[in-house]
């Protein structure tokens, strides 16, 4: 069976029609992950009795007509960072190595419940604190565009796991650009939800005030897929009939353009001309307060983390990537007076943002300003790690510290992505929107 190339709608169309196996489709996927040359490099658990029970349910209610929903028997990778029962969830950190829980985290209950079938526990960057995707503690996932480079964090396995052919689709969470970095720079699509929209019970925590939970994907529909599949809801955004004509994006100038790659300068401006041509108006914004936002996430990102994990953090810091460990640590050179001070300044920023782009179908930026960097280099030249990591996510920890809903397209340029910027809470209106950019980019 050829799945390397199909996405989970066109699967569960498939076995919709009876044209696809639960049983064999998971089958296909579960002999893919034994037989890769990075398997060990992507997935950190394989949870194949659980995958194959669930697929042997699927077929019995595609047999009685009586499927959950368009996903029913569809296999999904999970990021190591949501609780799975009886199966090792440790956040990419050997400081929770043997961590089992005895329950799913909600969103994996919400996908069981509509049929998806839980093929295993994808790697991650340590802690979830890095946009870069490099952990030398347990894995660094690798890049579909460039072996030597970073596949992009922290959902890395994640978006390996599609990109590589070993899932259909993938859940990860983003709390500054964990889900649109790890898309773009694998030529995915990957939907950041708004704080607070999707359930993080029985997640491991970073930042509890920016995390979010998204899936990484082929393709929009996917997209729209999974998030009603994660949310427990058997009916998508409704996609039908999107087009970009009338449509009016802002195309964010304030530091969103600022030292871009050559090549990601280039994307930008090609994707530009296409939703032009589609239909779209463009118009060139400046929100001269964002930098003062983008200026708070040291303190707001740093305290609240350090503030989480300091405990079991000082308890065996040995066992931590120098590079993540200083990042956590720098929590603690702010007071409670800073933190408050911050989200006070923060709030005000955020009511600045709304009022300019008030009218717009979405704010458009590159995903990432640079191409993935190279793997040996980061774990080596801390200054480098330094500033590739903070440059990754500039533009994604936009839309978190923003409070906003977000998408990642690929452009058609390897490793450069597309960002769509939304309203919080309005990922249906931005899928829609979306899945129209994505059909003018193709």
């Amino acid at each position: 069976m050829d799945i390397s190339s199909q996405s989970a709608a066109e699967l569960g169309r498939g076995i919709a029609a009876g044209e696809i196996d639960p049983v064999d489709l998971t089958e296909a996927y579960l002999d893919r992950m034994a037989n890769h040359p990075d398997a060990a490099r992507i997935y950190s658990a394989v949870t194949a009795e659980r995958a194959r029970a669930e697929a042997v349910a699927a077929r019995d209610r595609a047999k009685a007509g009586l499927r959950l929903s368009l996903l029913d028997g569809v296999p999904v990778s999970w990021k190591d960072l949501f609780d799975s029962a009886g199966t090792a969830t440790e956040s990419g950190s050997a400081l929770l190595e043997g961590r089992v829980p005895d329950h799913d985290a909600q969103v994996l209950v919400n996908a069981t419940a509509l049929g998806s079938v839980c093929l295993g526990k994808t790697h991650m960057s340590e802690l979830a604190f890095s946009g870069l995707g490099v952990n030398p503690i347990t894995a660094t996932p690798p890049c579909v565009n460039d072996a030597g480079a970073a596949p992009g964090g922290s959902s890395s396995g994640a978006a390996a796991s599609v990109a590589f052919g070993l899932a259909p689709a993938a859940v990860g969470s983003d709390t500054g650009g964990s889900v649109r970095i790890p898309a773009a720079w694998n030529d995915l699509v990957g939907l950041k939800t708004t704080s607070g929209r999707v359930s993080l019970e029985g997640t491991v925590p970073l930042c509890l005030k920016f995390d979010t939970v998204g899936p990484i994907t082929r393709t929009v529909e996917d997209a729209a897929l999974m998030l009603a599949l994660i949310e427990g809801q058997a009916k998508p955004a409704d996609l039908r009939g999107a087009t970009l004509d009338g449509a009016r994006f802002a195309n964010l100038v304030t530091l969103a353009q600022d030292d871009l790659a050559p090549e990601v300068a280039g994307a930008h401006a090609a994707a530009l001309e296409k939703l032009r041509a589609a239909g779209a108006t463009i118009v060139d914004l400046e929100v001269p307060e964002l930098a003062e936002a983008m200026a708070l996430s040291g303190v707001l990102y740093t305290t609240e983390a350090y503030g989480l994990w300091k405990p079991v953090i000082e308890a065996a810091p040995e066992k931590m990537f120098p590079e993540i460990l200083a990042r956590f640590r720098a929590g603690a050179d702010h007071s409670g007076v800073d933190y408050v001070a911050a989200w006070a300044k923060l709030d005000l920023c955020r009511q600045a943002w709304d009022a300019a782009v008030a009218g717009f179908d979405a704010v458009l930026t590159p995903t990432a300003p640079i191409l993935p960097p190279n793997i040996a280099r980061l774990e080596t030249d801390h200054e480098y790690y330094v500033r590739a990591n903070l440059l990754a996510l500039r533009n994604t920890r936009i839309g978190n510290l923003m409070g906003l809903s977000g998408l990642s397209l690929p452009t058609g340029v390897p490793s450069c992505g597309l960002q769509l910027l939304g309203v919080p809470d309005g990922e249906e209106a931005l899928l829609r929107i979306g899945v129209a950019a994505e059909a003018a980019l193709a």
